[in-house]
């Protein structure tokens, strides 16, 4: 079983989970499945996936309780304005089936168009009035962090970055944990192209490891919630069977020197600005 992550709201999240993004809705319930009987207990989709009715088709056929289970979704990029958030948020319940989310975040910040404190502003609403455990954010730069904080006094448990082995983020690090904002790391493979880096390579052959295998224990080592996605079966369990080795202070050296400005794959959230 993973081990978890407390948030600074008194809740807690599992450590390693199954991204859905990209998964086909129709293979979406059996891919869900397929993690929760390898022993995941949490699960990462969003509005913009297309794929929560897959998820909660999943939840409702497992074969373990709904308790034990963390579900996080995200609220869509053109959903920011209180009253379109509102409805796509119980779209989102209908659609997954549930009375009660574990996580919900506002996916990117869409800085340009400026609504993502009135976001926030309804995210701490839906909180309040019982339908959502915890609320936090995808994609905020430390501005977009110190603005709804500082509007609100409501500080995210999460924070959804692009976080690999070649974007290492460690510029944000100190600034989270001053605030007890967890970090968790989306396209924690590098969207796969890590998964032929020489240097990741031995590390994995000195443990008799993959190098996915390698690369999510490292996230594990370095306190960070992290979400691998696949959509195959057997790479599902192999993601999660990383609890039975251990990362060196030279295999972290290697890795830690691969870290690089222009690491990132996905877009950049000061400029981000599209529907999703």
């Amino acid at each position: 079983m993973t081990d978890t992550i407390a948030l600074n709201d008194g809740n807690s999240i599992p450590q390693l989970g199954l991204g859905v993004w990209q998964v086909d809705a129709a293979e979406t319930a059996q891919v869900v499945g397929w993690a929760i009987e390898a022993g995941y207990r949490s699960i990462d989709t969003a509005e913009g996936y297309r794929n929560e009715e897959g998820v909660g088709e999943a939840i409702r056929s497992a074969s373990v309780p709904r308790s034990e289970l963390h579900i996080t979704s995200k609220l869509r990029n053109g959903a920011h304005k209180r009253d379109r958030a509102l409805r796509e948020f119980d779209a989102t319940m209908q659609k997954l089936g549930l009375e009660q989310l574990d996580l919900f975040l506002i996916h990117w910040p869409m800085p340009k168009r400026d609504d993502y404190v009135e976001a926030w502003k309804t995210l701490i609403e839906l909180r309040d009035a019982g339908r959502i455990r915890s609320i936090g954010v995808s994609n905020f730069n430390q501005d977009h962090l110190e603005r709804i904080i500082g509007e609100t006094g409501v500080t995210p448990v999460v924070n959804q970055i692009e976080l690999h082995p070649r974007f290492q983020q460690r510029d944000k690090r100190e600034f989270h944990a001053s605030h007890g904002i967890a970090i968790e790391s989306w396209s924690p493979l590098g969207s796969g192209r890590l998964l032929d880096d020489p240097t990741l390579g031995a590390i994995a052959v000195r443990h008799g490891k993959s190098i996915a295998q390698t690369i999510i224990r490292w996230h594990l080592q370095q306190e960070l919630i992290v979400i691998p996605k696949s959509a195959n079966r057997d790479r599902i369990a192999a993601n999660f069977d990383v609890f039975d080795f251990e990362l060196d202070a030279e295999d972290l050296g290697e890795i830690a020197a691969m870290d690089s400005r222009d690491g990132r794959t996905g877009s950049d959230p000061a400029r981000a600005d599209f529907e999703f």
